[in-house]
């Protein structure tokens, strides 16, 4: 398959667009393939020239600007997710016979290994990680790829028997040819809005996943993630929070006691899982029957949840010495997310106070689905950033701050022994920081110098 899709981009005019992580893995790839093509970003000092020269002499330059001429002569666009052709206005620079595609899409048509896909506005880079966690502790070459890890070009290898892809609503834009084992959308909440414009949008471009799939793994709680229409002609696999039936997935309530089951068995409580909340539940529920669709054991891949401690930044626990429950959700960056970290906590609290610090660039989300369980489970509100005033309007008992360190400091003040403060911003970081990753980094230095300092 790589031979023949090399053959017919040998005398193509191939321009990648964007030159971050995933442009540069293309311009790799076809370097590594001896095939000449153009690399073009409007941003200027995106990389360094010289090196780029010397590195890639196959390959021109064009920095700064997007270069309509290269855009118009282009044969076959490698574009990067995060370009937003329609908003950029390049659509109507491309024409009608330019092959348009991303990484993923070039990858699919390469490779004939079994894919797994998973999409979803919130816990999908959790379930991955977790399903090649099992996958490759059960023995299995795994490879997890992408919209996380190492870009999927720069993996294809004999050696892989399976590849575990987290697929963004950016990346699914682009790609038609992905031959899926089995694929699932976690769920669908307001998230680049910004973008996709509605949330009908956003989630019928989420299941665009199940028209490339074989078995349609389906979240019986959330309806926005599927719908029939796109489910016709395919096998489906459900799992959710409530009872399974018979070959389904689901919790099971026993005596007050509540058990991940795949129908009437018993598969281990959700005690003893160490990821907690009703949403990570969901998570391993999805991960065994992704991997049971793969052809895995189901109590083997059981067997392996203790070893997974999960992903930083993601309902983090921090060290301290306070008894306060300090929690790093950097990555909750849309309301949905926000809402499963809050949802998944309330039941620990046993009387003590939830403190959610959150804020930052809302993306044009819709925060009122904040506003009850704001009311009903946390005590506190801090706020910060670019659309911080927003979330603070859904309560009285709230406070906007300049800063993280402030947002600390200020929550400090109202929390005692046995409560949790909860950094979960419903929001991306992109007004205040560089990622997520570092706004997580900055709530945990922000806490240890506050244990310091005390």
């Amino acid at each position: 398959m790589l031979e023949r899709v090399i053959a017919q981009l040998k005398s193509k005019q191939i321009l990648v667009l964007g030159a971050g992580l995933t442009g540069m893995s293309c311009v790799r790839f076809l370097e590594k393939h001896q095939l000449s093509c153009h690399l073009n970003d409007n941003r200027y000092n995106i990389i360094n020239r010289e090196e780029f020269s010397q590195s890639f002499p196959d390959c021109s330059l064009s920095l700064g600007a997007w270069n309509d001429a290269l855009i118009k002569n282009a044969e076959v666009i490698l574009v990067s997710p995060g370009i937003d052709l329609a908003a950029e206005g390049l659509n109507a620079l491309i024409s009608d016979d330019c092959q348009v595609m991303g990484d993923v899409e070039l990858f699919c048509q390469i490779t004939n290994k079994p894919i797994v896909a998973v999409t979803g506005s919130n816990g999908k880079s959790t379930l991955v990680s977790l399903l090649a966690h099992i996958g490759n502790s059960l023995g299995k070459n795994v490879a997890l790829g992408g919209n996380i890890g190492v870009p999927v070009l720069e993996q294809l290898s004999d050696n892989i028997e399976c590849y575990i892809l987290e697929l963004s609503s950016f990346q699914l834009e682009t790609l038609n040819s992905m031959q899926a084992v089995a694929a699932s959308v976690l769920n669908v909440s307001d998230d680049h809005l910004d973008r996709h414009l509605t949330i009908e949008n956003y989630s019928e471009i989420k299941q665009r996943i199940y028209q490339q799939c074989k078995t349609a793994v389906i979240n019986r709680d959330d309806k926005l993630s599927y719908s029939h229409v796109n489910l016709q002609q395919k096998s489906v696999l459900s799992f959710g929070s409530n009872k399974a039936q018979q070959g389904e997935f689901g919790v099971a309530n026993i005596a007050g006691k509540y058990y991940l089951a795949f129908g009437e068995e018993r598969l281990i409580s959700l005690e003893e899982l160490p990821l907690a909340g009703m949403h990570n539940a969901l998570n391993y529920l999805a991960a065994l029957a992704l991997g049971y669709c793969l052809g895995w054991s189901i109590c083997d891949m059981v067997s392996q949840f203790d070893s997974f401690k999960g992903l930083d930044h993601r309902c983090q626990r921090i060290a301290t010495t306070d008894n306060i429950s300090w929690i790093n959700d950097s990555k909750a960056t849309n309301v949905g997310a926000t809402l499963a970290a809050i949802n998944g906590l309330s039941s620990t609290l046993a009387g003590n106070k939830l403190i959610l610090i959150a804020g930052g660039d809302g993306k044009g989300a819709d925060f009122s689905p904040l506003k009850a369980p704001i009311e009903n489970v946390v005590s506190y509100v801090i706020t910060l950033g670019k659309d911080g005033a927003e979330i603070a309007d859904l309560t009285k008992n709230s406070q906007q701050v300049v800063n993280l360190s402030e947002a600390v400091k200020l929550a400090n003040q109202h929390a005692s022994s046995g409560d949790v403060v909860l950094l979960s911003p419903a929001c991306a970081s992109i007004d205040m920081f560089k990622n997520f990753v570092q706004r997580g980094e900055m709530f945990i230095d922000a806490v240890i110098a506050l244990q310091e300092a005390s």
